[in-house]
């Protein structure tokens, strides 16, 4: 079975928290994943503190052949950027 990279809702009632997850396509949204990857707070202030991950093994699962989602596509491509974007600035 093929396997994607999404986001999997946790919390309470209008309280949402996401874990992003290795999970087989087929498997239901409250089913078990694989492997847990990393957490997203959408109520967070900081861009940078709303996403969690495990970069290692995010592009491990990658390598293999899990699909990211759309969501998680955009999540991990934005928060790629503003960790590079400081780095940047640093250098003369």
């Amino acid at each position: 079975m093929a396997v994607v990279i999404r986001l999997q809702r946790t919390g309470k009632p209008k309280q949402a928290h996401f874990r992003l997850v290795a999970i087989e396509r087929g498997r239901g949204a409250t089913g078990k994943p694989l492997e847990v990857l990393g957490s997203y707070n959408p109520r967070g202030e900081a861009a940078a503190k709303k996403l969690e991950l495990r970069r290692d093994r995010y592009e491990a699962w990658l390598k293999k052949g899990a699909l990211p989602s759309e969501t998680v596509s955009g999540l991990v491509q934005a928060a790629f950027k503003t960790a590079a974007a400081p780095a940047a600035e640093k250098q003369p």
